[in-house]
């Protein structure tokens, strides 16, 4: 069982160089990657299930005892948040493979796309089951490289300028992350999550805070938060939409999932929390107001996802068991709903040939589907009842009525507002682009690139890959009493510690 930890990472990678291999073999690396893809979900699902049943699946490689070797592991909150990531890459590969963005131009094979996609898949596992700060970052850079190639494959002037952004961005982070880690290690003389939970404790409350907050910035950039957000509203909307929707989806959920392991595990600071209370608010409310005041269709979505991870910070920053259990279930939710959401941008840009809502109109008329395709993750991300956001908002702003502080009542307040403006941001959206008379479609800006736009053509992959990514997210509306069960027993095993700590040093922490 322990050997499963390592096959998300390791299956990836080696897919990865077998897809390269088979680069002019364009059906046998579509192939080899829905293959990989579906066993890594598979194999999550398995992790999952024992983590809750049988207690975190725990692998040290090589055979070096902690807190010195690598430790891989796998505990409710990493299986669950591994499985939802895998079905959700599976889906954004399928639906690549449908708008063909894995090809150079007409029918011919990229050497590029299948291997960075698998590669940016290991790199999401590995962040997951990591079990030291070193190899985290090791994840992330593993992830950046991958995105490197993704976000500016078909460069064109946009992408050129949004590339160098996330690069110049994402190098800036990295140097920061790196000095963290020394920083660290300089001070407990160790990078093992399970080991620093004890040694950090051991330092003074001036170093433990100072420490603290740089790792709030470090993944704060990652994950998007103001003000550190600048850069992903002018990254993503130039990207094809199934690069755009995993990046949504998954990248910034990384940099929430190192927050919450850091900051449970290791930094549990009063100081800190206030901190992230006052982050959480700044970039719900910003982030909505940004989405309101957007014209693109890409950018108002990016701006909304800036909007929406100030509720998970939220909870987080509430460092209660039910704010947690609302953090873990609004990631799961917020992951499905996203990346569909862009995927539905992605059918919207093809069959109207531009991602400006002003020239927008009659969407649902002509392409009644893709209407339904989209209302379904619009109102959930919204928080409307009966769907999956409801119910995770719901459980955050009881966290935050039941911490009995005046921060943390503005914070609910803030929710509150920002869930207000995001309805009105996708009504707007709804009302501009599917409403009104059907326009005939703008023609297409670059017939060469990979994404053939205004052609009214959508293949079977495309709207099967968006709606299942739509049917998960009903789905977790539908299972909102068992994720919300396995969410809190993961929200517990966060604030007591004991469990993580014990699977990798033993008991006695040895």
């Amino acid at each position: 069982m322990n050997v499963l930890v390592a096959l998300p990472v390791l299956l990836p990678l080696l897919a990865a160089a077998l897809s390269l291999m088979t680069g002019r073999a364009p059906g046998l690396q579509r192939v080899i990657g829905v293959f990989v893809l579906s066993a890594v979900s598979v194999i999550a699902g398995v992790l999952l299930v024992h983590a809750d049943t049988g207690g975190p699946v725990v692998l040290q490689l090589g055979g070096y005892a902690p807190p010195f070797g690598i430790t891989l592991i796998a505990d409710r909150l990493a299986a669950l948040l591994l499985l939802v990531s895998a079905v959700v890459m599976l889906a954004v590969l399928v639906f690549s493979i449908g708008q063909r963005i894995t090809d150079y131009g007409r029918g011919t094979a990229s050497t590029a796309f299948h291997p960075m996609y698998l590669v940016l898949c290991a790199g999401v596992s590995l962040a997951y089951v990591t079990g030291d700060l070193f190899n985290l970052f090791v994840a992330f850079e593993i992830m950046l490289s991958a995105s490197y190639v993704l976000i500016t494959r078909r460069t064109t002037a946009p992408r050129v300028r949004s590339g160098m952004t996330y690069v110049i961005v994402s190098l800036t982070s990295s140097l920061l992350f790196i000095t963290m880690i020394a920083l660290v290690y300089t001070a407990t003389g160790t990078v093992n999550l399970a080991d620093l939970s004890q040694k950090v404790g051991q330092l003074s409350p001036g170093v433990q805070t100072s420490l603290g907050l740089l790792v709030v910035v470090v993944f704060g950039i990652k994950a998007a938060l103001v003000p550190l957000h600048f850069w992903l509203p002018d990254s993503y909307p130039t990207a094809p939409a199934p690069i755009t929707a995993v990046f949504a989806g998954l990248l910034t959920k990384v940099g929430v999932y190192a927050l919450i392991r850091t900051q449970t595990l290791i930094f549990s600071n009063d100081v800190i929390w206030k901190v992230l209370l006052v982050v959480a608010v700044l970039t719900m409310i910003i982030g909505a107001l940004g989405a309101i005041a957007q014209n693109d269709l890409n950018r108002m979505l990016s701006f909304l996802l800036v909007s929406h991870i100030g509720y998970m910070i939220f909870g987080l920053g509430l460092f209660t068991v039910i704010g947690l259990t609302g953090v873990i279930f609004y990631v799961v939710h917020h992951i499905t709903v996203q990346a569909g959401l862009f995927l539905v941008s992605g059918l919207v840009t093809r069959h109207t040939g531009t991602v400006s809502l002003r020239a927008m109109s009659g969407v649902a008329k002509a392409y009644p589907l893709i209407a339904v395709l989209f209302a379904l993750p619009a109102l959930s991300l919204a928080g409307i009842p009966p769907f999956s956001g409801f119910v995770a908002k719901i459980a955050l702003l009881q966290a935050g009525a039941g911490v009995a502080t005046p921060l943390a009542y503005v914070v609910t307040a803030g929710a509150v507002v920002t869930s207000l403006l995001t309805l009105y941001a996708v009504a707007r959206i709804w009302v501009q682009a599917f409403w009104g008379k059907e326009q005939a479609p703008y023609p297409d800006p670059d017939p060469t690139d990979e994404v053939t736009v205004g052609t009214g053509s959508t293949s079977r992959g495309m709207l099967l890959a968006t709606g299942g990514l739509v049917v998960a997210g009903v789905a977790i509306a539908v299972l909102a009493g068992p994720l919300s069960a396995m969410s809190e027993r993961a929200a517990n095993d966060l604030i007591d510690g004991e469990p993580y700590r014990v699977a990798v040093l033993g008991v006695g922490g040895e």
